[in-house]
């Protein structure tokens, strides 16, 4: 099965996310999408960032309707602070059956080079790229490359940090998330303060 990893905090997840996941799993050459739930960095105090075990919860009720998006924990399991390299090779060993690759945005293609063993993610998995408005400069290294993939995805701007100013502030913000979802934000109480 060839999986697509889409990595975030998810702090909250929205329907941005929603969208970007569902359009890989239906339009790009991918079985799956794995919503990868990025873990609390220990040595970072960031009072708006749940704990894990909430973001997960929320990616939960977010994709239990869509049989192709799946959340994943994954990187809860591993030492910290982790790199997606590092992730790839777990995966890796623990699924043989799978085949993963990467999604991202075109702002995060730009700084590709900068992440950590780069060549050898280029070398073993394909990565699925989703446009953004705020890629405004084209990178010239990855342009051509055979193992990335530009995906002609709709450009969803839907910011979770600007969600949870908004749920700060008393605003109405149902329309960017699922019904379940906001039900456990406003159930818990959470970004209020």
């Amino acid at each position: 099965m060839k999986i697509g990893l889409y990595f975030g905090t998810f702090n909250p997840i929205h329907v941005g996310h929603l969208i970007i996941a569902n359009h890989m799993a239906e339009h790009a050459d991918l079985d799956q999408v794995w919503m990868v739930v990025t873990p609390h960095n220990p040595l970072k105090k960031k009072s708006t960032l749940l704990a894990d075990h909430h973001r997960l919860e929320m990616v939960f009720l977010a994709t239990e309707d869509f049989p192709k998006i799946k959340p994943s924990d994954i990187e809860f399991k591993l030492s910290q602070p982790n790199y997606t390299v590092n992730t790839l090779v777990h995966l890796e060993e623990k699924y043989p059956e799978h085949a993963f690759s990467l999604i991202m945005g075109e702002d995060n293609l730009k700084s590709f080079h900068k992440w950590k063993n780069y060549e050898a993610i280029l070398v073993h998995h394909e990565i699925y790229v989703y446009p953004r408005l705020d890629a405004t400069a084209e990178n010239t290294l990855f342009k051509n490359h055979s193992k990335i993939h530009l995906i002609d995805a709709p450009v969803v701007e839907i910011s979770s940090t600007s969600i949870r100013e908004n749920i700060k502030k008393g605003k109405n913000v149902l329309p960017l998330l699922t019904p379940k979802v906001w039900e456990y934000i406003d159930h818990n109480n959470f970004y209020k303060k």
